[in-house]
């Protein structure tokens, strides 16, 4: 079962999510540990001509095991599509013991995410929030709050990330700490194994006008420390599929 499952969604219309989500499945990666992207109503992702042995070990596991589910290794991920309908639960929680020790992130419609977090068997560990908190401001507060109530931790992210990284991020080749990719923090945060009782669970990206005091501070605490939790190394970049 993989040790870090992260739920990534949108407030409102807010774009760029699915983006973020495959940002984060390449940085969580190693070289033997692909990330997983699962794409809740996506299209069938296609392979890219360049993937780790460790992806394309993944896609055929995966394949294996759920074949009626399209799979595709992309770069140094994985990454899986699934139907939207009722089913679509259920084949979340079948793939995600097929990941194992690496990182798995659930990209799904908003009108998914209360039913996933009421799913028998689906533990996920924190959370990304794609939303414009310029109109969305009250409803991403009460997403926050609710997903902190479960005992998450919560990221917001209240702009998308810039057009190439996002591409690269769809093919599997963006590192962690690539230029215009999601801050190397968030990934710290995001992929702790453990919550502290010190840390706060939730912290904005990059506006604390939408946090309260106390986790504005926090944040600033957390930037001006030494980075913890999960080792995420730089790795090499790979030529994408087109």
């Amino acid at each position: 079962m993989s040790e870090h499952l992260v739920l990534v969604t949108a407030v409102g219309g807010a774009s760029g999510s699915k983006s973020a989500a495959a940002a984060l499945a390449c940085g969580g990666s190693d070289p033997d540990r692909p990330g997983l992207l699962i794409d809740v109503g996506g299209r069938p992702p296609r392979p890219t001509l360049i993937a780790s042995a460790g992806a394309r070990e993944l896609e055929e596991r995966l394949t294996a095991h759920l074949p009626q589910l399209r799979a595709a290794s992309r770069g140094q991920t994985c990454h899986l599509s699934s139907p939207e309908g009722e089913e679509a639960l259920g084949l979340v929680r079948a793939a995600l013991p097929l990941v194992r020790e690496s990182v798995a992130v659930v990209h799904l419609p908003p009108a998914r995410l209360q039913p996933l977090l009421a799913e028998d068997g689906i533990r996920p560990t924190s959370a990304i929030l794609r939303a414009d908190l310029a109109s969305d401001r009250a409803l991403t507060a009460l997403a926050v709050a609710d997903l902190l109530g479960r005992g998450l931790r919560v990221k917001v992210l209240k702009r998308p990330i810039g057009w190439v990284p996002a591409r690269r991020a769809l093919f599997g080749v963006l590192p962690a700490d690539a230029p215009g990719g999601l801050p190397s923090p968030a990934f710290d945060f995001l992929l702790e194994s453990e919550i502290s009782a010190a840390h706060a669970c939730y912290s904005g990206l990059d506006d604390e006008k939408a946090d309260t005091e106390g986790a504005a501070q926090q944040e600033r605490r957390d930037h001006a420390s030494p980075r913890r939790g999960r080792g995420l190394r730089r790795h090499p970049e790979r030529g994408a599929g087109r």
